[in-house]
């Protein structure tokens, strides 16, 4: 399904019943990130999941964005479908947006979970996403994919899971470099730690063991910053945990979820 939202076609897919409960991805993905837990999910949730502008069926304009822009858009969309109150669940850029949505629009979440994110990047992380841009905008997605499936799985998982890999490296193939780019400007400008505390709702941090990107010490940090949050790491798992290891990453979304109703 497809709506206006802040003057841009977002793409975005319900199922399940239940209360809702929002899923947010990670950059250079879509909402189908989210595969290998929907049928554990939609059994006891009503689940809302979208493309975030730049990504996917959703509209990729041009210029950079703001994680403020990306927290607008959701609330732009829980308006149009109705949703008053979720839960909400986002892995790494979707973490981000999440947190940036709480601080800005309290009291709609009904809990919060932050997967394989971060509340700040230091300053030294600036160049790095710099060269991301001008890669994706010299050279075109392409030149992005191996890079970032090294960082996104461990190698054991990617020689034995070819196929769950390539997917992936086509959904970053696919998207639009205008979207990548937009959203490349927005993420390491998350600064945010220090305001954790203003979130009432319930929070669960989930980290892969050997995440390269969002280590677990930046989930740690999230972790002793948001009072009252839970941590969980997620053995033999890199930065898109719930591929990796889904049936940990779900155990652990649905024991929170439970405990936060």
């Amino acid at each position: 399904m497809q709506t206006k939202v802040n003057g841009l076609t977002i793409n975005y897919e319900i199922a399940g019943t239940g209360p809702w409960l929002t899923l947010s991805h990670s950059l250079a993905c879509d909402l189908h990130m989210w595969d290998e837990q929907m049928n554990a999910l939609t059994k006891q949730y009503k689940v809302l999941r979208y493309d975030t502008r730049g990504h996917g069926k959703s509209e990729a304009p041009a210029g950079p964005y703001t994680l403020e822009q990306l927290a607008d858009d959701v609330h732009g969309l829980l308006a149009k479908v109705g949703i008053m109150r979720t839960h909400w669940a986002g892995l790494s850029m979707g973490g981000m947006i999440g947190q940036t949505f709480a601080l800005k629009y309290p009291g709609i979440f009904q809990s919060m979970t932050l997967a394989d994110t971060t509340s700040r990047y230091p300053a030294e992380a600036a160049p790095v996403w710099e060269d991301r841009i001008k890669t994706a905008q010299t050279k075109g997605m392409d030149a992005i994919v191996d890079g970032t499936l090294a960082r996104w799985f461990t190698e054991p998982y990617r020689k034995t899971n070819p196929p769950a890999v390539a997917r992936v490296g086509a959904s970053i193939r696919a998207t639009p470099v205008a979207g990548f780019v937009g959203c490349c400007h927005a993420i390491p400008r998350i600064n945010v730690t220090q305001r954790l505390k203003e979130i009432a709702c319930p929070t669960l941090v989930i980290v892969g063991e050997q995440d390269p990107g969002t280590p677990v010490a930046m989930a740690r940090e999230i972790h002793q910053a948001k009072p009252g949050s839970k941590l969980v790491i997620i053995p033999s798992a890199a930065h898109l945990s719930n591929i990796e290891q889904p049936e940990a990453f779900t155990a652990a979304l649905l024991t929170f979820l439970k405990s936060a109703k």
